[in-house]
């Protein structure tokens, strides 16, 4: 079943979004809009992850569904990306489930209600 949506600012081939829980919005149409992704990941009761920070706002300003995952590392080199996502993960995952909005920094995570 799946849990996560991943925006199209986020690397496609990448192990951790692999399993079934999985939705990128490349494979449903890479032209949606916010709004139109808004919609989906509602009907859908997914969570966004994305580096959007539209989508942070949104989130803030209503109520579940969707959920949002915001990363924010700032630029960084893929395999860097990789390797501090990987670690924190499943912790990031844990946070969604009790938190409207995670927002994941390469120091922190704030989960926001």
């Amino acid at each position: 079943m799946k849990k996560y949506l991943i925006d199209v600012n986020l690397p496609r081939y990448f192990s951790l979004w692999s399993s079934d829980e999985y939705e990128h919005v490349i494979n449903i149409n890479d032209e949606l809009k916010d709004s139109e992704i808004w919609l989906y990941a509602k009907q859908q009761q997914l969570t966004i992850v994305t580096k959007d920070a539209d989508f942070s706002e949104l989130a803030l300003l209503n109520e579940p569904p969707p959920k949002v995952i915001h990363i924010k590392f700032g630029n960084m080199k893929m395999r860097e990306f990789h390797q501090l996502l990987s670690k924190i993960w499943p912790g990031v995952c844990e946070l969604s489930e009790n938190y409207k909005l995670v927002r994941v920094y390469q120091d922190r995570i704030e989960g926001i209600d």
